[in-house]
């Protein structure tokens, strides 16, 4: 049996997304710049696809840019805001536990001469609204809070830190980093008090390469990217016409079912919850103290830590028996180096080389679920015998 559950890092393409994006390559392949009827249909795609995600964002059509991905959306945020509201204030904010696009990039402005305060979380990975309101200041030009943490599956108070912001400092700018949320949870950006909001194709069952940036209308913001002026002059480069409107059908068909599907997801996370505690020295990561079910937290996460056994180790003791999993995220899995999230929920030492990300999708199954909970009985009495002391 072959059981894939790396779905934080990526997920498997729909095949209604795949045949369509195909459609698109082979037959309506056109320039949208372009003036002919090649380029008119092109065009016509990108206005669908536009259409499509700001009516499931309850936002405005213009208030929707396509970018490369996540990574991108992250990066045009913080560097165009910092950069258009200067005059206005230096100072930043955001949280230990974000994810390498928004921290490297909060490092990189601290080095142009911004200044950055980075919120702290508890054990539960969750920030504290009281030191978010401590943090702002009348030079505060921008927030940055994740919704949901890609290693332990923690959800921030989006919606609070929103009107808190808003009444603490009007002017200061809210960034969401949703690239977990989008397509877990419904994101009313304009409700909520959200003024840019990023997120990802392969992260809801469509293509890798492309993401969406939401700015909305009050927003001052400064293109980091230089060209031929598409997307209003704000992100320039030939519009990536299959990667957006392939984004636009996945996120379509995830949100028609929405409440089905995150139920199906909590109950696969409950399901292997149990299973898990059923093995001696296993810590579970991220959830809330009066939630051990997982309530409150992402349906499709469970960080785990076992005691005597590395998580490499684990990971590919899984992968010989057709379980793919994750020592981390995806994004520094390569880079062996301790978490930033688990390090700043204060965890203790041996975690931090013992943890392991499992993530489910929609088309994770509980056979698959039960498998892998009968493989790691098996396999980690085993491993913790060898493990050298």
């Amino acid at each position: 049996m072959e059981v894939y559950l790396d779905n934080s890092a990526t997920t498997r393409v729909l095949p209604e997304v795949a045949e369509l994006m195909t459609r698109i390559m082979c037959e309506d392949y056109g320039n949208p710049s372009s003036l002919h009827i090649k380029g008119m249909q092109a065009e016509q795609y990108l206005r669908g696809a536009r259409k499509t995600l700001s009516t499931l964002l309850k936002a405005e059509e213009k208030e929707i840019y396509f970018t490369s991905g996540g990574t991108e959306s992250d990066n045009m945020a913080l560097i165009g805001c910092a950069l258009a509201n200067r005059r206005q204030g230096n100072h930043l904010v955001t949280t230990q536990i974000e994810h390498p696009a928004v921290l490297k990039t909060m490092r990189y402005l601290e080095k142009e001469g911004f200044r950055v305060t980075y919120l702290p979380v508890d054990g539960s990975g969750r920030i504290s609204l009281d030191d978010l309101q401590s943090a702002i200041t009348p030079q505060t030009i921008l927030v940055s809070v994740m919704h949901t943490n890609n290693e332990v599956g923690s959800l921030q108070p989006v919606q609070e830190a929103g009107a808190l912001i808003r009444r603490v400092n009007p002017r200061t700018l809210f960034h969401v980093d949703a690239v977990q949320g989008f397509g877990k949870s419904r994101i009313y950006p304009g409700k909520m008090g959200i003024d840019l909001l990023s997120a990802s194709g392969h992260k809801i069952h469509g293509p890798k390469g492309v993401g969406l940036l939401y700015i909305g209308n009050r927003v001052k913001i400064q293109p980091i990217l230089h060209g031929g002026g598409q997307q209003s002059d704000l992100r320039s480069g030939t519009d990536n016409v299959p990667g957006a409107a392939g984004m636009a059908k996945a996120a379509e068909l995830l949100y028609a079912h929405l409440d089905q599907d995150v139920e199906r997801l909590a109950s696969c996370k409950r399901r292997f919850l149990d299973g898990l505690r059923q093995l001696e020295g296993v810590r579970i990561n991220g959830l809330l103290p009066d939630s051990p079910d997982g309530e409150g937290t992402a349906p499709h996460i469970v960080s785990a830590s076992f005691y005597g056994v590395r998580s490499e180790v684990l990971l590919h003791a899984l992968e010989e028996e057709g379980i793919y999993v994750s020592a981390g995220s995806a994004c520094s899995a390569r880079k062996p180096q301790p978490s930033a999230t688990l390090r700043a929920m204060g965890v203790e030492q041996w975690m931090l080389e013992s943890t392991v990300r499992f993530s489910f999708s929609v088309y994770t199954t509980m056979e698959e679920i039960d498998y892998t909970l009968r493989t790691m009985y098996d396999k980690i009495p085993m491993l913790r015998k060898y493990t050298r002391r």
